[in-house]
């Protein structure tokens, strides 16, 4: 395909940026179908952009049939998100995968624009039998192991070798339903109910899985500077990796795919002491215990200082490295695209444009977002108000 906007190949590095970020939560299925959900999406983000629709060079959807109770259910959203005689690709992995595509195709030079949109759960009956499909057909299908039951063996083990992290998981709780009640006023209140869910994971830490959208437009540095854009999120950063399909051959302590997409992105943003640049943090918190694993592998806290660090609100609103100001998972689980809601909450912190849940002067934010069991898949994206220095 030859593309005559693109910016030139070959001669440069092509940075990029975010902007534009919106998101619908929930999806109520009952009121407009998926694809006029996603219809209605689409254009709100143009709006946010100032742009139109004539501006987008390719678009990359991430969707799960499972989840969507339909075969090739990115095939539904093709004509809402404007693919008709426009370049579209679609990804069965999980909607962060969807983000790092859409930066790697204007990183290559032949697109200006991406539009990246993914969506979660919707028309499936029973989620966890859905997820369960996932998982290993000869061994842990027959468990039967959906995600929640491979989280909470995570969680046993973390609390096994280190038995602070029961009473810094409370904590995690508390903050992020605190931050969700303010992000998300109007979402139905979460369950507070601290009977077993599947042990050592109690009702309270965790969210049911969720309806949402979520869409987010990447340009090229030279279209910003064209569009004369005030405010984009600019990629400072990238990185992702996976572990073991077995849960037999890891270590659910610990978070290696995790390490090393951390590694990457902090590399590629020059960033050689998170704790000290970056400003605001979104991270996977399917459950407390993971968020925990993302403070420790993103560099942000010791994991013999988590007890002592989240009893102090250091990572709560008004500390001094706010976290999860959206509330996370903990607050809204779409499942599969509560990865592009990391980002797109971290992006829309450092554009300013986060609401009534807007943290002062974010010059730099992390986005981690981890998906399959016990964060099979971990990828890293670090957001800036500045370019930053050519890496």
């Amino acid at each position: 395909m030859t593309n005559t906007k693109a910016d030139s190949v070959g001669t440069k590095r092509v940075t990029c940026g975010v902007i534009a970020c919106k998101s619908i939560t929930p999806i109520d299925a009952t009121k407009r179908s998926l694809e006029e959900t996603l219809y209605d999406l689409t254009q709100a983000v143009l709006a946010d952009g100032d742009i139109t629709i004539d501006d987008i060079d390719g678009i990359v959807v991430a969707a799960n049939d499972q989840l969507d109770g339909r075969a090739i259910s990115v095939m539904a959203a093709s004509g809402s998100v404007g693919g008709v005689n426009r370049d579209i690709l679609s990804t069965p992995s999980s909607g962060e995968h969807a983000f790092v595509l859409g930066a790697l195709r204007i990183a290559s030079g032949y697109f200006r624009t991406q539009l990246v949109v993914a969506w979660s759960p919707t028309e499936a009956e029973n989620i966890p039998e859905a997820l369960r499909l996932a998982a290993d057909p000869y061994f842990h299908r027959r468990l039967p192991l959906d995600e929640w039951s491979a989280h909470a063996l995570q969680a046993a083990r973390l609390e096994f070798v280190a038995p602070d992290a029961a009473e810094a998981a409370r904590h995690v709780v508390a903050k992020n339903r605190k931050h969700g009640r303010q992000a998300f006023p109007d979402l139905p209140v979460a369950s507070s109910d601290g009977a077993p869910f599947r042990w050592p994971l109690t009702r309270d830490m965790i969210a049911l899985p969720s309806g949402g959208a979520v869409a987010l437009v990447l340009a090229s540095d030279a279209f910003i500077a064209e569009r004369k854009i005030a405010n984009p999120a600019w990629i400072r950063g990238m990185g992702w990796a996976a572990e073991p399909g077995f849960l037999g051959d890891r270590d659910l302590a610990s978070a290696p795919g995790l390490a090393a997409a951390t590694e990457q992105a902090y590399r590629e943003a020059g960033i050689t002491n998170a704790r000290k640049s970056i400003s605001l943090a979104e991270v996977t918190d399917a459950t407390p215990h993971q968020e925990l694993l993302a403070w420790e592998y993103l560099g942000l806290c010791e994991r013999s200082k988590w007890r002592r660090e989240a009893a102090a609100g250091t990572f709560a609103a008004g500390g001094a490295l706010p976290i999860n100001l959206s509330g996370g998972a903990l607050t809204f689980n779409p499942v599969f695209a509560s990865g592009l809601f990391r980002i797109a909450e971290a992006a829309n912190q450092v554009r300013g444009q986060s609401g009534n849940r807007q943290a002062k002067d974010v010059d730099l934010a992390v986005a981690h977002a981890a998906s399959g069991p016990a964060m099979q898949y971990n990828t890293v994206v670090v957001l800036g108000r500045s370019r930053g220095a050519p890496q």
